[in-house]
């Protein structure tokens, strides 16, 4: 248990601080690779949609159903399902669309004309992005701890497909920040900042969840964390993708993520 305990934490850390590679890597570029953009976008939905339906709703299921019975375990199974859904869609009705982590941007678009240091309203917009991504990252961090507890093999899957899309709102971060400042640590530091909140979810997790972690509530929260991940790929992940998609690019990425993640259930899970 306390290797499965160092275990959770570390991929929930890894998760969350994925915010940091993005930021690295737009004080690197001034432009944003489209084409590895919509792939990769892809492939992370592939795979937090294919884990979540086949692996995650399915253990949810079986413990609820065991737990329950089978009327009131399925029940329960899709009413934690859409909750999560519920969850998530909640927490982005409440964030602005200019700070929403879902509304992605790309370097060139927070990019504008004139020196650094003058633009006091992107400092704002990084500001309140960096707080909205920490708002939204936090369920997650739930998730990737939880499922990490449960199944080692399945948190490492799904605290790699969720680092995959934070990489994205490090940028989303730290570009504003960086032009508004000039100041490339406080971009970084920001951006780094606003991924502990999954590590904070999993603190969260660990100190109110694992007290009451029988099979109930762990079939609840699984539950939950499919919705959450089908959602977050259908609203974020597969939008964006295909806003940057070129020769069907997204789709062979969905397609690989699917895949990748079949073939790490078949021989690892």
């Amino acid at each position: 248990m306390t290797e499965n305990l160092l275990l959770a934490f570390g991929l929930t850390l890894f998760a969350g601080l994925a915010t940091g590679i993005g930021s690295i890597l737009a004080f690197f570029t001034s432009h944003t690779n489209t084409k590895f953009l919509s792939v990769t976008l892809g492939f992370s939905a592939g795979v937090m949609i294919y884990v979540s339906m086949v692996e995650i709703f399915v253990k949810a299921k079986i413990a609820l159903v065991d737990a329950l019975g089978i009327g009131p375990g399925n029940w329960l199974t899709v009413g934690g399902f859409f909750g999560g859904m519920l969850l998530i869609a909640s927490i982005d009705k409440f964030i602005p669309k200019q700070s929403n982590p879902h509304e992605l941007k790309t370097v060139e678009d927070m990019q504008v004309p004139g020196s650094k240091g003058t633009h006091p309203d992107l400092l704002k917009m990084g500001t309140f992005t960096a707080l909205a991504i920490g708002i939204h990252n936090f369920p997650e961090g739930i998730a990737t701890f939880t499922s990490a507890l449960q199944d080692p093999a399945l948190g490492i899957a799904i605290a790699v497909a969720i680092a995959i899309h934070n990489i994205p709102e490090g940028i989303a971060v730290s570009v504003p920040v960086y032009f508004a400042t000039g100041d490339k640590k406080r971009a970084f530091k920001l951006s780094f900042l606003s991924g502990l909140s999954e590590p904070i979810g999993a603190l969260v997790a660990y100190l109110f969840l694992m007290p009451f972690l029988n099979d109930i509530m762990f079939g609840v929260i699984f539950a939950a964390v499919a919705g959450i991940m089908v959602f977050i790929s259908l609203d974020e992940l597969l939008p964006a993708a295909k806003r940057y998609d070129e020769a069907h690019l997204s789709i062979y990425g969905l397609i690989g993520g699917m895949a990748v993640m079949a073939l790490s259930l078949l021989l690892f899970i």
